[in-house]
């Protein structure tokens, strides 16, 4: 997939429950301001507060409900329910699979490998490997993703670690396979695209998806113009990422009359004065 995707929140209800008519007025909202593909049930999506079955039937509702392509997540700690939540994924539209370093143990890269390669044998739609340390402790080394880059029905890889020195080392490394790299994070995003990088899976989409969009569009023919435009969105991004998180992400958002619902338990709302800086935030970025 090339472009920009949110990895989408999941709104829910003020009692906890997954809530699927806002989700499909999510799905709509973020379409109509250019996002390319969307990935439901990632990290932003508060995935791992959900029960698979939940998972299962968030993923059926944006398959349902979107006109771009569905990158689903479905990774999990163990293979079993990988390869279950994958075929489940492919069963109700979904078009990939994003699919996380398996995690709460630690593995070396050769059983990272062989994980990654026993998902995309068994995989019935294209598979996307997901690196994201800072929930699982674990890289996808760039000699590992050059390895594994070159099985058929290995389609690219979400790269989260902000860090375009690794970025570049991965990018070299897959240089001869079609393979799409992604960076997670959207304070780098034209960094990530100068390096060679196909576009982005970011937390800040669902709430400004069209500046995502527009750093997109404008790399194409005016690097350094896309460059200044992602700068006006580091603040804001790191407050709804590693600040305030995706408590302060989904207020933000409803701020901006975007349906997000609340967050699941146990997440806080966030206090008075993460919300006064957030206002300020959103409304610098109208101006």
């Amino acid at each position: 997939m090339d472009g920009i995707a949110p990895p989408l929140v999941t709104p829910f209800d003020e009692d906890g429950d997954v809530d699927h008519e806002r989700l499909r007025e999510l799905v709509a909202w973020v379409e109509d301001r250019g996002v390319d593909f969307i990935a439901p049930c990632g990290s932003n999506s508060e995935a791992e507060l959900m029960t698979a079955a939940e998972r299962a039937a968030v993923v059926e509702t944006v398959a349902d409900a979107a006109s771009v392509p569905v990158v689903a997540g479905t990774g999990s700690p163990g293979l079993k329910e990988t390869l279950q939540a994958t075929e489940s994924a492919a069963s109700v539209g979904a078009d990939a699979a994003l699919v996380v370093t398996p995690f709460y143990y630690s593995f070396d890269q050769s059983e990272l490998e062989a994980y990654f390669t026993e998902v995309a044998d068994a995989s019935p739609i294209p598979i996307y490997l997901y690196s994201v340390p800072a929930y699982t402790d674990t890289v996808i080394e760039p000699e590992t993703v050059g390895r594994i880059a070159t099985h058929p029905n290995v389609a690219g890889m979400k790269d989260s670690q902000a860090d375009i020195a690794e970025f570049v080392r991965t990018r070299r490394r897959v240089e001869d396979a079609a393979f799409d790299l992604l960076i997670g994070s959207a304070s780098v995003l034209s960094q990530a695209l100068d390096a060679g990088g196909t576009g982005g899976i970011n937390a800040l989409a669902n709430l400004y998806p069209e500046h995502l969009a527009d750093v997109y569009e404008t790399h194409r023919d005016d690097p350094a113009a896309a460059r200044a435009l992602n700068a006006r969105l580091v603040e804001l991004n790191t407050a709804v990422t590693a600040t305030y998180g995706i408590p302060g992400l989904k207020w933000a958002m409803r701020y901006r009359g975007a349906p997000a619902g609340h967050s699941r338990t146990p997440h806080s709302p966030p206090s008075d004065d993460a919300r006064d800086h957030l206002e300020a935030l959103v409304d610098d970025l109208r101006t």
